[in-house]
């Protein structure tokens, strides 16, 4: 496929060698699972919910053609990390003789729904695309990141969206910035578990933008999660102390909402000692976009 180009992205200039990205967490604000398609993914719609927290990638420049990545990931080949896909997968669609070498400082936890891996993958191809300037469009760039998993178009793109298809079909939405709770259990959830179980809800009746900015959506994995993992119910449970929580994605990861900081980060503070997480800030923009001037 011939993909367009940029001649220049965000105005970066190809001279630079190194760039620093934050590659965002999301959240589910709800999901619902509408269908399947012959192929065997399942139709949903949910609403991405960009934050202002996330890793901190750091990408260098090399004109060896070579990509590594530091530190090595637990478990998982450097083939199979989606950010060395990512960058391979750049490569390949357009030729580029460039390499890179790629560092992370890794915050977001695997299998927590909040989109780690796949922010990762975008944030790669954002930072490549301009390091080589290999000039391709935000466009061609989600085609590219949906070859990766549904998730990564969503960063891509860089904005809060509602989501329908399998996670590609986008629309940007300005939602209210609220602070939010986000809590870690403790353990990892699979998706491929949760997708392929026998109780899971695949048949949600659709619903509207405004159904949902009016009067909120849960998420149709969250009963199969809590039968299968009983710290993300326990966490939920502790959370809804405080705040109506419900679980982000199909990971382990749950999450309650806020007006402000303080009182974000005196619910956090009481966490017990066995969960981790952090407080973050509800964005419309990706900070990785904002790093690039793409807003």
């Amino acid at each position: 496929m011939d993909y367009p180009q940029l001649a220049r992205v965000g105005g970066v200039h190809r001279a630079m060698s190194s760039l620093n990205l934050v590659s965002p967490a999301k959240l589910n604000l709800f999901l619902h699972i509408t269908g399947r398609r012959d192929d065997g993914y399942h139709l949903l719609q949910t609403v991405f919910q960009l934050l202002d927290y996330g890793d901190d990638m750091e990408f260098q420049r090399t004109d060896n053609g070579q990509i590594s990545l530091s530190p090595e990931f637990e478990g998982i080949k450097a083939e199979d990390n989606l950010i060395v896909r990512a960058a391979r997968l750049l490569q390949a669609t357009t030729g580029c003789p460039l390499g890179a070498h790629i560092h992370i400082h890794k915050r977001l936890p695997v299998g927590g729904g909040i989109g780690g891996g796949s922010s990762n993958a975008a944030s790669t191809l954002l930072a490549l695309n301009t390091l080589w300037d290999t000039g391709l469009t935000i466009s061609a760039l989600c085609e590219l990141g949906l070859q990766l998993g549904a998730d990564v178009p969503v960063f891509v793109t860089g904005r809060t969206a509602w989501a329908e298809g399998v996670g590609e079909n986008l629309q940007a939405l300005d939602l209210e910035s609220y602070w939010y709770v986000v809590i870690h259990p403790g353990c990892s959830v699979s998706t491929r578990e949760i997708f392929s179980h026998e109780q899971l809800t695949r048949n949600t009746s659709p619903i509207k933008i405004a159904a949902f900015l009016g009067q909120g959506a849960g998420n149709d994995c969250e009963n199969v999660v809590k039968s299968l993992y009983p710290e993300v119910k326990n966490a939920l449970d502790w959370l809804n102390q405080f705040a109506p929580a419900q679980l982000t994605g199909t990971g382990s990861c749950l999450f309650a909402r806020f007006t402000d900081e303080a009182s974000a980060q005196d619910v956090f503070s009481k966490r017990p000692a066995t969960y981790s997480g952090f407080v973050a800030r509800g964005v419309n923009h990706s900070p990785s976009h904002t790093a690039l001037n793409l807003n």
